[in-house]
């Protein structure tokens, strides 16, 4: 009776006078920072390789335990140093590196994985896996952060120069960037040296040159020569199951307020979407996502105000997103072919907002504009702007034929097999 196999699954020769092929089962041992956005992408990553008939373990926070186990996961809770507590003596971020290095070494060590995936901000599964002498890997959940010669500095949120003469000017911030880049180099140098492993000389070292996988998509990325080992796979997207949400009724378009659960505790957007959208041409589903609103609230006859939101279930019904533009976010409303207005608050929203921007697919509100008129202009936009709804399907068209997370396990398979 022929073998049975699931798809997808990988193969290797046996030598055998027949030529026969069997699917070999890889150990894989993947790390994530527990923030949803990086724990959610490799999340997808590791129910990908668990679907293809791997063995994985996922080391992250505890909060992510039962999704895990649900995706077949071998779950592992990740050391939880705090970065800043209270009293005399800080705990310095590498500090925690080194500890963290040294606890999840054990864990590397009793798997015996054939090879190690980390996060771009989780760098004790990738140390641990070089002590092991285990091939590793970096999944970089966003845009890399990188970029080429001339481009601003990432996080500034300025688009990429159009003329020799912007490119001159961003350029001439290029001592600066590499001083704070020489900094880090430095900083990880010693835990290295702490660990027992030899420094580098370059920066960006926390970033694998084995294989470097970013979860985003290749429209985003300004253009570039990328080295053989960066792989630009497009969105690895999860989220933990919810049921269906109804929007208000009608056949107006469905504008979604998709609000960051890390920053703007007091709702300032969503107060500024509900108050702005109200009597506009749409309908509005917002959710202030678990975090309690400080004081009340009015929702317009147009609106619905809700507790939580599944975006893969919501986002593909709308035409526009109005968010905080984390990329999680960011790049599951162009999944869905819903233009994006991007309002950045903190960290690298701006990053995001200005990549959005400059790929034409959604409209950037600063900050300072999120008011009632300013979301209102900024949705108009995003409905009627010549280009923008167009340029926001070709990106849904481009996810429904290119599976980011399928490639990255396809990219972490030959990696594992020892074929890069």
């Amino acid at each position: 009776m022929p073998k049975v196999v699931k798809p997808h699954q990988t193969y290797q020769d046996l030598g055998s006078s027949q030529g026969a092929r069997t699917f070999v089962p890889l150990r894989l041992f993947l790390g994530a920072f527990g923030d949803p956005g990086h724990a959610f992408p490799m999340l997808a990553l590791g129910s990908a390789l668990a679907r293809r008939g791997h063995e994985v373990v996922l080391e992250t926070w505890e909060r992510w335990r039962p999704h895990a186990e649900a995706a077949g996961l071998t779950f592992l809770p990740a050391p939880e140093y705090p970065v800043f507590p209270t009293g005399a003596a800080p705990l310095k971020p590498y500090e925690a590196v080194v500890r963290a290095a040294r606890d999840t070494r054990v864990h590397v060590a009793a798997v015996r994985p054939h090879a190690v995936v980390a996060d771009i901000l989780t760098l004790g599964p990738a140390l641990a896996g070089e002590l092991e002498g285990v091939p590793v890997a970096t999944l970089i959940p966003h845009v890399h952060p990188h970029l080429p010669p001339g481009a601003p500095p990432y996080s500034f949120g300025a688009r990429l120069p159009r003329t020799a003469l912007g490119r001159r000017f961003w350029s001439a911030l290029d001592p600066l960037v590499l001083r704070g880049l020489e900094h880090g180099r430095r900083d990880l140098n010693d835990a290295r040296g702490r660990l027992g492993l030899p420094p580098l000389e370059r920066v960006h070292g926390g970033i694998s040159e084995r294989l470097c996988l970013v979860g985003t998509f290749p429209q985003l990325e300004y253009p570039r020569d990328w080295p053989e080992w960066t792989h630009v796979v497009g969105p690895l997207l999860w989220e933990p199951p919810y049921d269906n949400v109804e929007p208000p009724p009608g056949e107006q378009p469905l504008v979604l307020v998709a609000p960051s659960t890390a920053h703007d505790r007091e709702h300032r957007l969503l107060r500024a979407a509900l108050a702005g959208l109200e009597g506009e041409p749409v309908r509005v589903l917002a959710s202030w996502n678990r975090r309690p609103l400080d004081r009340p609230l009015r929702v317009p006859a147009n609106a619905r105000l809700v507790e939580w939101i599944s975006y893969a279930r919501t986002m593909p019904r709308c035409a526009v997103v109005v968010c905080h533009v984390g990329h999680g976010t960011m790049v599951r409303a162009l999944a869905s072919g819903a233009a994006v207005v991007a309002c950045p608050v903190a960290g690298d929203m701006a990053e995001n907002a200005a990549r959005v921007d400059w790929a034409g697919a959604g409209v950037r509100l600063p900050w300072r504009w999120a008011t009632p008129r300013g979301v209102r202009a900024a949705v108009r936009r995003a409905l009627t702007a010549p280009g923008v709804a167009r340029r926001a399907g070709e990106l849904a068209a481009w996810a429904r034929v290119n599976d980011g997370a399928a490639r990255a396990a396809e990219l972490v398979e030959e990696l594992a097999r020892g074929e890069r």
